[in-house]
């Protein structure tokens, strides 16, 4: 088995042309009305618990202001998204990826454990014998995997007026449309923040290899030291 296998590396890819293209959209349409509620409701400025700054067009996609053009964009790359996701999930599950790979043990979770794999993060030491991946690893993408990505295509769901009609269950799981909409939101910026931090940290631990790794699947776990 590769350190990598092949539908990992497809959706990793996959999935990165599709946050850039949503998060550049969405940034597009949030031009449209840059003011975040809470609640079913919210359109006047004062009832606002978040105003936005307008997004400049070298930020957004298309490139200048187009909320029909944006909404496009945004839906064209949300099913491959959504779709891709669910994929990736029945094929860890299927060849053992997340039971091997990501999920924490009980001794990886005591305090002394996680400080020494923080104090091992601030030395730009990314050695982790035994396992893939260390804990603050493991802890990361379950979150992102796990629990963002979904709330992405769960509140993008919510905030469609057709949800009213067949869904209402889901639009009322998160307190309304408006509150849908601050979630979806935080949670892309959140994953942009994510995308910063691992860039930063494939750039620290060898971004070649790394690199190659994930276009080539990397060597055989049988054959790595």
């Amino acid at each position: 088995m590769k350190r990598h296998a092949l539908g990992t590396r497809l959706w990793h890819w996959v999935n990165l042309i599709c946050l850039v293209v949503l998060f550049m959209s969405g940034l597009n349409i949030s031009n449209a009305h840059p003011r975040l509620y809470w609640g079913h409701w919210g359109f006047a400025p004062e009832d606002a618990w978040l105003h936005i700054t307008r997004f400049p067009g070298w930020a957004t996609i298309p490139g200048y202001y187009s909320l029909a053009s944006a909404r496009l964009w945004h839906f064209l790359f949300a099913w491959p998204f959504a779709i891709g996701l669910l994929l990736f999930m029945i094929g860890s599950l299927a060849n053992r990826h997340f039971s091997r790979d990501l999920v924490t043990r009980r001794s990886e979770w005591r305090w002394s454990a996680i400080k020494a794999d923080i104090a091992k993060h601030l030395k730009l030491d990314f050695e982790h014998a035994g396992s893939k991946f260390n804990f603050l690893q493991k802890l990361a993408y379950g979150v992102v995997i796990f629990i963002l990505l979904p709330l992405m295509i769960f509140t993008g769901l919510a905030m469609s007026p057709a949800m009213d009609a067949n869904w209402p269950w889901l639009v009322d799981m998160f307190g309304g449309r408006q509150s849908a909409r601050s979630i979806h939101f935080l949670v892309a910026w959140a994953l942009a923040g994510f995308l910063v931090l691992h860039i930063a940290l494939v750039l620290l631990s060898g971004p070649i290899g790394q690199l190659r790794d994930m276009i080539t699947g990397g060597a055989k776990m049988e054959d790595q030291p």
